[in-house]
């Protein structure tokens, strides 16, 4: 699977398992892993190319998504600090979704460069989100980078 596969089914997930109390948070991932070899069985029936999660790509999925947990408040706070005027509760669940994910990556992630990162997040919004949220979530990713390499 290539990287911007693995990072789409991270935000998928990550986006899902925002719903969710922490302690069903395993549990639902597996649901999310499940829907994906569905889908993957229907698309091959009408010979639709998909992409399946392997079991080495799954524990990546796991990892980063533990990570970004264990990091959420601390991620948050910095994207709340940047934010004026939208509070991270006001904030479209999709585009921060997309904004927690690569944060993530432009702090914890050495082998993904800041200004690929910020490409990648304004790739999700384009695919997820709405109207404007490319330019949202480039907005407050440009802010972010204030004091990171790019």
């Amino acid at each position: 699977m290539r990287r911007s596969e693995l990072r789409e089914h991270v935000f998928c997930a990550l986006f899902c398992l925002g719903f969710y109390p922490e302690n069903e948070r395993e549990e639902q991932l597996e649901f999310y892993f499940q829907d994906i070899n569905r889908q993957k069985q229907e698309e091959e029936e009408e010979l639709v190319p998909s992409v399946e999660a392997k079991p080495k790509e799954r524990e990546y999925i796991k990892e980063r998504l533990c990570h970004i947990f264990d990091k959420l408040t601390e991620l948050d706070k910095q994207i709340d600090s940047v934010s004026v005027g939208w509070s991270i509760s006001r904030m479209g669940k999709v585009d921060l979704t997309i904004i927690r994910l690569a944060y993530y990556e432009m702090l914890y992630d050495e082998s993904v460069p800041v200004k690929v990162a910020i490409n990648e997040a304004v790739e999700l919004a384009k695919k997820f989100g709405g109207e404007s949220s490319q330019s949202f979530v480039n907005g407050i990713l440009a802010k972010l980078t204030t004091g990171l390499e790019v």
